[in-house]
């Protein structure tokens, strides 16, 4: 009988056996780290903390205010809201000047307009607000031109606009401070400053950022602006509430007669 030896295991095959076994150990743990972890990684920024704003549709919808063309830089924040013609930006009442040359970027970002660049055609501003400047009047709208014969919400989508929001309402805000090329986010509870004033602690939103809009459930319920301007220091922000005066103008803009 002849006898089958089997061939002997050199020890470079052993020692590549156990490296491979520990690869894959190594693998599947990490396999299960990120199982875990990863969802955590691309969660939002916890409450008061504020940081880039990722793209996405809600920060699409958020764009640059430039006062005199693209090359002056951007001074404010607006966002797109729903309207029967679908052309209507909102943003603070103080943002809004001169309309030759002022321009809205949707999704501005280092420079660059995924989405368009919209001229502005006409604007909605409270007349307490235009007579003396009342910070509870610190909301206003404003319409866009069409580009290529589409509509800016054609292109970005708009934000339903919510009024008595409670005092305590977690608010979200996307704005553009005039130092940054891309948008920050921050998310915090509010609270009442006073019946016409909602107040947030948010980190670093620094001039540039009025007008950014604060959403609630993802409804405009407010934009940053109102008392001080909408804040004397990058830590805390202020808004008008989105009461009376202010909805109709939004309807004034928003519906067609």
């Amino acid at each position: 009988m002849i006898q089958r030896t089997l061939p002997r295991p050199d020890r470079r095959s052993r020692a590549r056996a156990r490296r491979t076994s520990r690869i894959l150990v190594a693998l599947a743990a990490m396999a299960a780290l990120l199982s875990v972890d990863l969802p955590d990684a691309l969660a939002e920024p916890p409450l008061g903390v504020t940081a880039q704003a990722v793209p996405d549709t809600t920060a699409d919808r958020v764009g640059a205010l430039f006062a005199a063309g693209l090359d002056g830089g951007h001074s404010c924040t607006a966002a797109v809201v729903r309207s029967d013609d679908r052309n209507v930006i909102a943003t603070a009442a103080h943002c809004l000047g001169a309309l030759d040359g002022a321009l809205f970027a949707p999704g501005y970002r280092d420079g660059k307009t995924p989405y368009g660049v919209w001229q502005l055609t006409g604007t909605y501003v409270a007349p307490d607000w235009a007579d003396g400047g009342n910070p509870d009047d610190d909301i206003a709208f404003a319409t866009v031109a069409e580009v290529d014969g589409r509509q800016i919400e054609d292109v970005v989508g708009g934000f339903p606009v919510a009024a008595e929001q409670p005092g305590d309402a977690t608010v979200t805000i996307i704005g553009y401070p005039s130092s940054e090329e891309v948008p920050l986010r921050c998310a915090n509870s509010t609270t009442l400053f006073s019946e016409t004033q909602r107040r947030i602690e948010c980190p670093d939103l620094s001039g540039g950022t009025s007008g950014s809009p604060w959403l609630v459930d993802g409804s405009l319920a407010g934009v940053l602006g109102g008392y001080e301007g909408g804040g004397t220091v990058p830590e805390v922000s202020y808004s008008a509430v989105m009461g009376d005066q202010a909805v109709e103008l939004y309807r004034e803009a928003a519906v067609t007669n």
